[in-house]
């Protein structure tokens, strides 16, 4: 499969998200992560997806090169916000193959809404969890603990 660059619409709709979480609206799995920029140190914020395997929470970056990933790699930790609910977290990237490849499996289940982005990148062709597994080597997946 090809991979494709971000849709045009993502930024605005970003935006758009985040105000509505702050003004405390919430839709959907949608929370707004704020870590400090690995250059800067100031507050950085983008829309995830959180979700749950086990008793344990992930957030998965499609890119796992997205300026966001890479501020979590440098930080480790930051604060969610559902709403007007914040609460500090500490963010470690995963590297085992087999837990990425559980996170990946419940993604299409866990957050459908976040499929349409994962196709039109290219990392697979629809909400299959066997395409999703397929596409764990090249996605970031970070283990959200409070």
């Amino acid at each position: 499969m090809e991979t494709r660059r971000l849709p045009s619409w993502l930024p605005a709709m970003n935006r758009v998200m985040k105000f509505l979480q702050r003004v405390g609206i919430v839709i959907g799995p949608i929370q707004v992560l704020t870590i400090p920029g690995r250059t800067s140190g100031k507050p950085r914020t983008t829309p995830v997806s959180p979700l749950t395997v086990g008793d344990r929470h992930y957030v998965v970056a499609a890119l796992p090169q997205a300026d966001w990933a890479r501020n979590i790699r440098v930080a480790g930790c930051g604060e969610l916000a559902r709403g007007r609910v914040r609460r500090p977290v500490v963010l470690n990237e995963v590297e085992d193959p087999d837990t990425k490849r559980a996170v990946m499996a419940a993604f299409p289940r866990e957050v459908p809404g976040g499929v349409p982005f994962f196709v039109h990148l290219g990392l697979v062709e629809r909400a299959d969890p066997a395409q999703f597994v397929a596409a764990s080597d090249r996605v970031a997946i970070f283990e959200i603990r409070s």
